[in-house]
């Protein structure tokens, strides 16, 4: 009896991309930059209609009553485009993260191990609004080997098809199979992409609480990802007010519709009289709407009480919950019970609590007198990122090139086999390496 393989439009697909990817797996660093760079110059080129584009779906995106954080996420201006296009580039300058020798050990004479970094294979990202992630996804895509299907949100539609048609006229005169890149457009080939585990290794899920967690339980392809994004800045009793007040004030209102911007302002209780109406004046003048516990609402009668609720959520917004602490014990201890591991911040002159800060805090980033938004693959010299990962496991925080690959073991002998390494005679092995 014969059996039939049918394979779905979408596995048809998948399986495209597979193949195009295990050619692009073994291609020289100068052939995947040079793809890199033709990707960079087809986006200036085809600037104006990804442009037009994306004014397109922030038309529709408003007649349809989008919420404004997620329009903020939305807005592809020239300046985000351009930075975009610098990240592509700057992945093109990284060290290629493929082929490297991590473990180089003689076994014994003349039998010997190698431990050598490969691509993963074939990247699921499912994002919502951002239409720059789809650039920044394909140029680390490429770099690491991998290839890439892409599902961006219905509201960034136009945009995303702007983009990735540019990107493949870009890869179509390299050694680059313009297949490598594939973008969905149906919400419907979400969940047979999560079922595809045949042929996609990953799949980095970029959106709500709700959604990421969504896509953890309908696959059994290894997700990476965050779900929610609830950072803290702490104002020790120690702090330079100065200092606590711009970076609060950039934590908050730099792009408050990040992952990394701070929802939740801690302050120790004894410089809180000094400090909290000064840095209310300067988040105010931002528009910033903000909530307090009660012994913030002594100091600052104005501002709407924050309640249980207000710990555990992540605005995304121009709004700041405020809690007075005694310690930094106190604080620490309402990271661990409200924080999502993310990003985490100390404002403080003194290095022992520093230490204990950056000692005790789990979370993938714990930063000190400085902005929680340096949080950020291309902030950190990564060239850009293909999300952020808050799971203890490595990769952790910002996620570049070294989380898109993995490794895999060779070994070279001269017939040697394992019987005279078993027994009551065992020969040794040497372990030597080299």
């Amino acid at each position: 009896m014969t059996i039939l393989n049918i394979i779905s439009p979408l596995g048809a697909i998948a399986q495209q991309t597979r193949q195009a990817a295990s050619k692009l797996a073994v291609l020289s660093t100068k052939d995947k930059n040079q793809a890199i760079e033709a990707i960079a110059q087809a986006l200036e080129l085809a600037k104006d209609d990804i442009l037009q584009a994306n004014l397109a779906d922030c038309q529709a995106a408003t007649a349809a009553g989008i919420a404004q954080p997620l329009y903020k996420r939305l807005l592809l201006d020239e300046h985000k485009l351009r930075d975009a296009i610098a990240g592509v580039r700057d992945v093109g300058k990284l060290e290629d993260p493929i082929g490297k020798v991590q473990i180089h050990r003689e076994i014994d004479t003349g039998l010997i191990l190698k431990r050598i970094t490969c691509s993963l294979g074939v990247l699921g990202i499912i994002f919502e609004a951002r239409p720059e992630a789809a650039i920044q996804i394909v140029s680390l895509a490429i770099k690491s080997g991998n290839g890439v299907i892409l599902k961006g949100g219905k509201e960034a539609l136009r945009s995303c098809e702007a983009i990735i048609k540019a990107i493949k006229q870009g890869l179509f005169h390299t050694t680059v199979n313009p297949d490598v890149v594939q973008l969905l457009t149906s919400r419907e080939e979400i969940l047979e992409l999560l079922q595809l585990d045949k042929y996609v290794d990953l799949i980095i899920p970029r959106g709500s609480n709700a959604f990421v967690k969504f896509v953890q339980d309908n696959t059994r392809i290894p997700v990476l990802g965050h779900a929610d994004g609830i950072c803290h800045l702490y104002v020790d009793q120690f702090a330079d007010i100065a200092k606590a007040i711009s970076i609060t004030v950039d934590s908050k209102i730099q792009y408050p519709a990040a992952c990394n911007a701070i929802e939740t302002l801690l302050v120790h209780s004894s410089i809180a009289a000094e400090f909290l109406p000064q840095v209310a004046a300067a988040l105010q003048a931002q528009n910033v709407e903000l909530k307090g516990d009660e012994r913030t609402l002594q100091i600052l009668p104005n501002i709407a009480k924050a309640t249980e609720i207000d710990w555990q959520t992540e605005y995304s917004d121009l709004i700041l919950a405020i809690k007075i602490v005694d310690s930094l014990n106190e604080a620490i201890s309402h990271i661990e019970n409200y924080g999502s591991r993310h990003t985490e911040a100390i404002i403080t002159e003194d290095i022992t609590a520093v230490e204990t800060f950056q000692g005790l805090v789990n979370a993938a980033g714990v930063y000190h007198n400085c902005s929680t938004r340096f949080a950020d693959g291309f902030r950190y010299g990564f060239g850009a990122e293909v999300g952020i990962s808050t799971q203890q496991m490595p990769p952790r925080g910002p996620v570049g090139l070294e989380g898109l690959i993995t490794y895999k073991y060779q070994m070279s002998g001269n017939g040697h086999i394992v019987k005279p390494y078993t027994g009551a005679n065992a020969k040794s092995f040497s372990h030597r390496d080299l």
